[in-house]
Protein backbone atom coordinates (compact mmCIF):
# COMPACT_ATOMS: atom_id res chain seq x y z
CA UNK A 1 0.00 0.00 0.00
CA UNK A 2 1.57 3.49 -1.11
CA UNK A 3 0.27 5.63 1.89
CA UNK A 4 2.01 2.93 3.99
CA UNK A 5 5.63 2.79 2.03
CA UNK A 6 5.16 6.79 2.89
CA UNK A 7 4.16 5.91 6.38
CA UNK A 8 7.08 3.73 6.80
CA UNK A 9 9.74 6.28 4.82
CA UNK A 10 8.72 9.09 7.14
CA UNK A 11 8.52 7.32 10.20
CA UNK A 12 12.71 6.20 9.77
CA UNK A 13 13.61 9.44 8.45
CA UNK A 14 11.09 12.02 9.66
CA UNK A 15 9.07 10.88 13.13
CA UNK A 16 8.18 14.40 13.91
CA UNK A 17 5.89 14.99 10.47
CA UNK A 18 2.07 13.98 10.57
CA UNK A 19 1.13 12.78 7.27
CA UNK A 20 -2.97 14.19 7.14
CA UNK A 21 -5.34 11.81 5.42
CA UNK A 22 -8.91 13.71 4.30
CA UNK A 23 -12.28 12.40 3.60
CA UNK A 24 -11.80 14.44 0.30
CA UNK A 25 -9.66 13.52 -2.77
CA UNK A 26 -6.67 15.38 -2.51
CA UNK A 27 -5.75 13.51 -6.09
CA UNK A 28 -5.38 17.46 -8.25
CA UNK A 29 -3.86 20.67 -6.97
CA UNK A 30 -7.20 22.56 -6.71
CA UNK A 31 -8.90 19.68 -5.21
CA UNK A 32 -5.73 19.31 -2.78
CA UNK A 33 -5.97 23.15 -1.91
CA UNK A 34 -9.73 22.94 -1.24
CA UNK A 35 -9.29 19.70 1.23
CA UNK A 36 -6.26 21.58 2.97
CA UNK A 37 -7.70 25.12 3.07
CA UNK A 38 -4.30 26.42 1.42
CA UNK A 39 -3.61 28.35 -1.68
CA UNK A 40 -2.59 25.99 -4.67
CA UNK A 41 0.34 26.95 -4.87
CA UNK A 42 1.42 25.55 -1.72
CA UNK A 43 0.66 22.15 -2.80
CA UNK A 44 3.82 21.07 -3.85
CA UNK A 45 3.26 18.62 -6.91
CA UNK A 46 5.09 15.96 -7.91
CA UNK A 47 5.57 14.87 -12.05
CA UNK A 48 7.21 11.68 -12.85
CA UNK A 49 8.90 12.42 -16.03
CA UNK A 50 11.69 10.08 -18.47
CA UNK A 51 14.89 12.25 -19.65
CA UNK A 52 16.45 10.12 -22.13
CA UNK A 53 16.60 6.74 -20.64
CA UNK A 54 16.33 8.23 -16.77
CA UNK A 55 12.97 8.70 -14.80
CA UNK A 56 13.00 11.64 -12.29
CA UNK A 57 10.47 13.45 -10.33
CA UNK A 58 10.67 17.02 -10.39
CA UNK A 59 8.68 18.94 -7.60
CA UNK A 60 7.23 22.15 -8.20
CA UNK A 61 4.90 24.59 -6.42
CA UNK A 62 1.42 23.63 -7.39
CA UNK A 63 0.48 26.47 -9.71
CA UNK A 64 3.47 26.46 -11.88
CA UNK A 65 4.26 24.74 -15.11
CA UNK A 66 7.71 23.54 -16.68
CA UNK A 67 9.33 25.75 -18.80
CA UNK A 68 10.75 23.17 -21.55
CA UNK A 69 14.28 25.16 -22.45
CA UNK A 70 14.86 25.63 -18.62
CA UNK A 71 13.83 21.73 -18.19
CA UNK A 72 16.16 20.62 -21.12
CA UNK A 73 18.87 22.64 -19.64
CA UNK A 74 18.50 21.30 -16.00
CA UNK A 75 17.78 18.11 -16.09
CA UNK A 76 19.77 17.18 -19.94
CA UNK A 77 17.48 16.40 -21.76
CA UNK A 78 13.70 16.65 -23.20
CA UNK A 79 11.57 15.46 -20.11
CA UNK A 80 8.18 13.34 -21.35
CA UNK A 81 5.52 12.79 -18.75
CA UNK A 82 5.02 9.19 -17.90
CA UNK A 83 1.93 7.30 -18.54
CA UNK A 84 -0.20 6.47 -15.47
CA UNK A 85 0.94 2.90 -15.53
CA UNK A 86 4.60 3.61 -15.21
CA UNK A 87 4.03 6.04 -12.91
CA UNK A 88 2.75 3.38 -10.59
CA UNK A 89 5.49 0.82 -11.46
CA UNK A 90 7.79 3.15 -10.75
CA UNK A 91 7.11 5.08 -7.50
CA UNK A 92 4.40 2.62 -6.16
CA UNK A 93 2.06 5.72 -5.86
CA UNK A 94 -1.00 6.52 -7.79
CA UNK A 95 -1.69 9.55 -10.16
CA UNK A 96 -2.60 12.02 -7.76
CA UNK A 97 -0.82 10.18 -4.63
CA UNK A 98 2.83 10.64 -6.06
CA UNK A 99 5.50 12.10 -3.77
CA UNK A 100 8.80 11.46 -3.51
CA UNK A 101 8.94 9.81 -0.18
CA UNK A 102 8.36 6.04 0.15
CA UNK A 103 9.13 5.13 -3.56
CA UNK A 104 8.87 1.58 -5.06
CA UNK A 105 12.56 2.32 -6.99
CA UNK A 106 15.02 4.77 -5.75
CA UNK A 107 14.45 7.97 -8.64
CA UNK A 108 16.28 11.07 -8.79
CA UNK A 109 14.46 13.64 -7.18
CA UNK A 110 14.83 17.50 -8.52
CA UNK A 111 13.48 20.56 -6.49
CA UNK A 112 11.84 23.49 -8.29
CA UNK A 113 12.68 26.97 -7.12
CA UNK A 114 9.14 27.90 -6.86
CA UNK A 115 8.78 25.52 -4.22
CA UNK A 116 10.78 28.51 -1.61
CA UNK A 117 7.83 30.48 -2.63
CA UNK A 118 5.87 29.10 0.33
CA UNK A 119 7.75 28.91 4.18
CA UNK A 120 5.21 25.01 4.00
CA UNK A 121 4.00 23.62 1.53
CA UNK A 122 2.05 20.15 1.02
CA UNK A 123 3.54 17.17 -0.68
CA UNK A 124 0.50 13.92 -1.29
CA UNK A 125 1.78 11.01 0.97
CA UNK A 126 1.17 8.30 -1.50
CA UNK A 127 -2.78 8.03 -1.90
CA UNK A 128 -5.27 10.21 -3.34
CA UNK A 129 -6.14 11.78 -0.45
CA UNK A 130 -2.99 12.38 1.79
CA UNK A 131 -0.53 15.11 2.33
CA UNK A 132 2.50 16.13 4.67
CA UNK A 133 2.85 19.77 5.77
CA UNK A 134 6.76 20.34 5.42
CA UNK A 135 9.54 23.15 4.46
CA UNK A 136 10.33 23.18 1.23
CA UNK A 137 14.06 22.62 2.24
CA UNK A 138 12.88 19.66 3.88
CA UNK A 139 11.75 18.02 1.10
CA UNK A 140 15.06 18.51 -0.24
CA UNK A 141 17.14 17.13 2.69
CA UNK A 142 15.03 13.98 3.36
CA UNK A 143 15.20 13.18 -0.46
CA UNK A 144 18.77 14.15 -1.42
CA UNK A 145 16.97 16.59 -4.01
CA UNK A 146 18.80 19.00 -6.44
CA UNK A 147 17.26 22.24 -6.40
CA UNK A 148 16.95 23.60 -10.05
CA UNK A 149 14.94 26.31 -11.98
CA UNK A 150 12.86 24.42 -14.26
CA UNK A 151 9.36 26.43 -14.08
CA UNK A 152 8.09 29.29 -16.08
CA UNK A 153 7.43 32.21 -15.00
CA UNK A 154 4.33 33.51 -14.21
CA UNK A 155 2.50 35.14 -17.20
CA UNK A 156 5.31 34.24 -19.47
CA UNK A 157 4.59 31.81 -22.08
CA UNK A 158 7.10 28.83 -23.34
CA UNK A 159 8.61 29.73 -26.22
CA UNK A 160 9.30 26.27 -27.28
CA UNK A 161 5.41 25.31 -26.40
CA UNK A 162 4.59 28.98 -28.31
CA UNK A 163 6.62 27.25 -31.61
CA UNK A 164 5.17 23.98 -31.20
CA UNK A 165 2.47 23.36 -33.66
CA UNK A 166 -1.48 22.85 -32.02
CA UNK A 167 -2.49 19.13 -31.13
CA UNK A 168 -5.07 17.90 -33.08
CA UNK A 169 -7.51 17.59 -30.34
CA UNK A 170 -6.51 21.31 -28.67
CA UNK A 171 -9.48 23.82 -30.00
CA UNK A 172 -8.03 26.33 -33.42
CA UNK A 173 -10.69 28.77 -31.92
CA UNK A 174 -9.72 31.63 -28.95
Amino acid sequence: MSLESVRADLAAKAPDLTITVTDQSSATVALAAEALGVEPGQIAKTLSVRVGERVVLVVTKGTARLDNRKAREALGGKPRMLGADEVVALTGHPVGGVCPFGLATPLAVYCDISLKDYAEVWPAAGSINSSVRITPARIAELTGATWVDVSQAPGVPDQAAADAPRAENESTAD
